[in-house]
């Protein structure tokens, strides 16, 4: 078994053509990453413009104590009326500002009396004026190339009327799960040794949550030849294949055979890693398969830390899950000379992160229900050891 960080470095160096792209709506375009670079094609503000209700005015004219309203302005009008000495226009917020006007007073600093306002409380020359370009000016690079698109990035496009825009397209990641024990949702038990199958749906959430596109094909049984025929399918309509279970050492752990049989090159077989340690990684040009332990936990933060990051590389960006330093409330006792991926509660307290294992169970890698509730992984590399309440700590953060 190789080191866990000379695992992540053969993910690294991986060379991947991520070039496959399409032109989708902005309004379907959440969670695609943007293969174009976007640029202004024009100011906005592009004319000077009311950042709130008001009346428009020459700021000098504050000094006269009372200014005669000559006209309304609301949004989206082209008003033609102009602000001279003694006068004001009543200017809405989003209103264009009008000519002779450089200064806008807020209705609450000013007393309507008839056909005037008297100014009860002055503004500095200019005050909430949006000069033009403030927003962006024409020729900004506004959004990069390899940029996720997050609902501001939507907003920014449809600010410049963009209404179709270049991404690459996401990972199709074909998902089984293999075991004689496994029962699909809805199947009736009919012996005691029978478990429902979890994982097949977990990991089709991780893919959904990180930017690949999942394909559910559920449970298929311990035999090398249906494992054989299955993951030669799912390899046909997929860029990633992700199993679970029969990578290990049993009798009737077929995945491991298969994927050679098909004609992929192992990357490698086996990581130094808690939990997960008979993890696979395999290729054939520019499609994977990922094999992942059975239990549970286990196939859960391989997933994470395997799927994951080929999805996002996939796409030319950057492993999505953040690594951020907290502080220990309680003891951390490190279980195994591997990497270790714990499973613990993450609390953000005054700007700092601070991580405990309240209600966390110690047992198997079969125990999912650590990963409910605020969690993160508490990150231990193989050098290190046990930990006491206030060192500082890795850990990955997942809600």
């Amino acid at each position: 078994m190789i080191h866990f960080d000379e695992s992540m470095a053969a993910i690294e160096n991986l060379r991947i053509a991520y070039d496959k792209t399409k032109r989708v709506c902005i309004a379907d375009a959440l969670g695609y990453v943007l293969a174009e670079r976007i640029v202004a094609d024009h100011n906005s503000p592009a004319y000077p413009t009311s950042g709130m209700d008001g009346y428009a005015i020459r700021a000098e004219d504050q000094a006269l104590g009372r200014l005669k309203i000559i006209a309304d302005n609301p949004a989206g009008s082209d008003i033609e009326a102009k602000v001279s000495q003694g006068v004001c226009i009543k200017t809405f917020t989003g209103s264009l500002m009008p000519e002779g006007a450089d200064t806008l007073i807020p209705i609450e600093n000013v007393r309507v009396e008839g056909d005037e306002i008297v100014i009860e409380e002055p503004v500095a020359k200019g005050f909430s004026v949006r000069e033009p370009g403030e927003n962006y000016a024409r020729g900004d690079i506004l959004i990069e190339a390899g940029t996720r698109i997050d609902f501001a990035q939507i907003g920014v496009l449809a600010g410049l009327n963009i209404v179709y825009v270049t991404v690459y397209e996401k990972p199709h990641v074909a998902i089984l799960s293999t075991g004689a024990e496994l029962l699909e949702l809805g199947e009736a038990q009919t012996n005691p040794s029978q478990i429902r199958s979890s994982n097949n749906y977990t990991v089709e959430a991780i893919v959904r949550k990180y930017g690949g596109e999942p394909i559910q094909l559920g449970c298929v049984t311990d035999d090398k030849e249906t494992i054989l025929s299955a993951i030669e399918k799912a390899a046909r309509q997929s860029d990633i294949v992700v199993t679970t279970g029969g990578v290990s050492v049993g009798d009737y752990d077929f995945v491991k055979d298969v994927i050679r049989e098909l004609g992929y090159e192992v990357v490698f077989k086996g990581v130094r890693v808690k939990p997960g340690q008979h993890i696979m990684l395999a290729r054939k040009g520019d499609r994977f398969i990922v094999g992942l332990p059975g239990f549970a936990y286990s196939s859960t933060v391989t997933a994470l830390l395997y799927v994951v990051p080929l999805i996002a590389k996939m796409q030319g960006v950057a492993d999505p899950i953040k690594r951020v330093k907290a502080t220990l409330k309680e003891p951390f006792v490190k279980r195994a000379k591997k990497a270790e991926f714990t499973a613990c509660n993450v609390t953000l307290e005054e700007g700092k992160f601070y991580v405990d294992f309240r209600d966390k169970k110690v047992g198997t890698s079969a125990i999912m229900t650590n990963m409910l509730g605020r969690v993160g992984l508490l990150v231990t590399s193989e050098e290190e050891s046990a930990k006491e309440a206030g060192e500082e700590v890795t850990v990955m953060l997942l809600d």
